[in-house]
Order: C-alpha cells, then structure tokens, then sequence
C-alpha cells in the first residue's frame, strides 16, 4: 500500500510540474487604468480561468497604453502582438456598425431590450453565434467572449441642472464612440469622443463641459463628484453595454480543448457575477455621493427621450440597409424582442413601481 501511495504521488508531482512546465502566460492590455472597477472584475475572471486549468492559463493584465494605445489594442490582438485585450466592442463600431450591437445597442437595440434580456438573446437567442461570426466579417483573427453586462447607464454629469435638451445642446458633451456618439451628435448635442483616462483631465482643463462615463460606482471611482455635482441617472445611449475579453485566434486555437471550456465556462460566470455586483455597489456609490458628496441626482429632462429614440431608429435603420451583417443582427434582436419584451418589461413594471415607492420614502 505505501509503494502505491508513493508511486500515485510521484505521479502526481510530475503532472504538476508538466502543467507548470508548459504554463502560458497571457498579457492581456484593457483600455483602462489599473484601478477601474471593470479592471477588478478581469481579474476576477482571469483567476478563476487560472484556477479552471490548474495554472496552465495564467494573465499579467496591463493597464492602457502599455503596449499600444487604446485605439490601437484589437489591432495589437489581431496581430498577436499582445496575446489578449479588454474593451468594449462598440469601440470598433467604426471598422464595423455591427459591433455596435453587441457591445451597446443605442437605445436597447430601439425595441426595448436591457441589460438582462440582452443576455438572454445572446446565450439563449443566437446572439453568441452572430458574435463569433463578427470577427470573421471584420476578417479579424480574434476569438471573444462577453464578460461584463452593465445597464442602464447613467446620462451623466453636468456642471449646473438642465431643464430641456435647448439647455443640453449649449454644453460640449463627451460621449462613447460609435454609433451611441453619432446619434448624440444627430440631435444637435455637442459630441466629443473620447477615452475613459482623458475625460477627467479635459472636464478640469474645460475641454468638454460635461460627461458620460457608466453608473455611480465606475463613475465615483474615476472622480466626476470632484469636478461635478449634477447628475442625471437615466439615458438610451447604453441601455446596455458589454465589456469583452479579446484572444488572438491563433493563441486560441492552440490550447486544449480544457483550456477552452474553462474560458467559456470562467466567461459565462463572469455575466452573472457582473450583473450581480453592479446592482449592489451602484447603490452603494450613488448612495455615497449624494450623501457625502455632495451630488445632486435629477431625472433627465422628458424630451431628451423622444428626440433622441427617434434619432437611434433613424441610425438602426439607416445601417441595416447599407450592412447585411448589421441587418442580420438587427433583425436577430427585433425578432427576440418580438417574443421576449412584451413579457419581461411587463413583467419588471410592478416591481419598478414598488422600488420607485421605496426609493420615495428615503429622501
């Protein structure tokens, strides 16, 4: 018997030290600092994909512009010069609008779909396979997976109240990139793109005089409160958005078929992680900043909604019929939206009604 457990645990240590033996360490760039609150939920999701393989996949994340800068990173990963990168696809909306539809659907896709239905479509509803079949449109050679549903996003910051959009159009405005952006500029705002590291130093210099970044949390830990007090928590430019976990092809197709699973695996937990800790530390932050902040929370002005949902249709629309692929993916969401909206709006209302009156008792 001690001969087999000698010879079971000498077995053992060799298969430990071939899996260290031929451990792969990834450097995966993001376009974000290294304390965004995204960057810890990367982390998150490369330690359980490291603890998933038994240290066969192993990470060094690297803040943006580490190696190239951020406009550059699906490029740096297409090329391999980097073997993985974190962004949110619709940054690449300008190489392909479809990007745009997975990565921030203006205005819920213009049919209504948040944050959580969007997740259904994309692992219940096909949407995982157009994704796939995104990288070969754009003759990329990349393999990605979604990582982090966010949404709603906030319409953001500003330096004194707004009470129609005449007041928001007199403000220079940064918004995303892409089709969310356009469609801003579409309705007379003053659009300026451009990325997370740059706005806070371009609200203080007077570049831009007011902003969009996420929701309270992402937002209180980049700094907003320090430079303004008036926030508006709700807009249609990111009803939902998805931040993406980016694989050189070529990379991927080497590892194992274990290795593989344990990304996916790793990834599709990261979706409900993520859904589950922006629920809590939003309310946790935008508690804070209107306490101890100083911030003061408005409901955003009632046309800025219909100006800017008939600005998105007109922008859907408009790329669907220049873009078979973009149209292919439209219809893929205005087809599940058909079935699955009806129900789970409906379904939300009450509840919201319910929250709104709690919410009510607090002030």
């Amino acid at each position: 018997m001690k001969k087999i457990i000698s010879v079971l645990f000498a077995i053992t240590l060799a298969i430990g030290f071939v899996s260290n033996a031929n451990a792969k360490t990834l450097k995966c760039q993001t376009v974000l600092n290294a304390k965004g609150d995204e960057v810890v939920m990367l982390k998150d999701f490369t330690d359980t994909v490291t603890k998933l393989t038994q240290g066969s996949l192993k990470f060094e994340i690297l803040p943006a512009g580490s190696v190239v800068g951020v406009k550059e990173t699906l490029d740096a990963v297409d090329k391999g010069l980097i073997d993985c990168g974190f962004a949110w696809t619709h940054y690449w909306s300008g190489e392909h609008p479809a990007a745009m539809l997975f990565g921030s659907p203006v205005a819920g896709a213009g049919v209504g779909i948040d944050n959580i239905a969007f997740l259904s479509w994309f692992l219940s509803g096909g949407g995982e396979q157009l994704y796939d079949q995104l990288w070969k449109e754009m003759n990329r050679n990349i393999k990605g997976f979604m990582l982090q549903p966010v949404g709603p996003e906030a319409l953001g910051w500003f330096p004194k109240p707004i009470k129609n959009m005449d007041d928001f159009r007199k403000l220079k405005f940064r918004t995303p990139p892409g089709i969310p952006g356009q469609t801003y500029k579409d309705i007379g705002i003053a659009s300026v793109a451009m990325g997370g590291g740059d706005i806070l130093p371009a609200l203080e210099a007077g570049t831009i005089d007011a902003a969009e970044w996420c929701c309270p949390k992402p937002d209180m830990v980049f700094g907003f409160q320090k430079v303004l007090k008036h926030y508006y928590l709700q807009g249609l430019h990111q009803v939902v958005v998805n931040a993406d976990f980016y694989i050189t092809g070529t990379t991927y197709e080497k590892f194992s078929d274990h290795e593989k699973n344990s990304i996916k695996v790793a990834a599709d937990a990261s979706l409900m992680k993520s859904l589950a800790r922006r629920i809590l530390v939003n309310g946790e932050a935008l508690h804070e900043l209107t306490t101890k902040h100083g911030v003061q929370l408005h409901d955003t002005p009632k046309d800025y909604f219909v100006e800017y949902m008939a600005a998105a249709n007109a922008t859907l629309n408009k790329n669907a019929e220049k873009n078979a692929f973009f149209k292919k993916v439209w219809d893929s969401q205005k087809k599940f939206a058909d079935t699955a909206v009806p129900f789970w709006s409906g379904a939300q209302m009450s509840n919201a009604q319910l929250g709104m009156a709690h919410a009510a008792t607090l002030k």
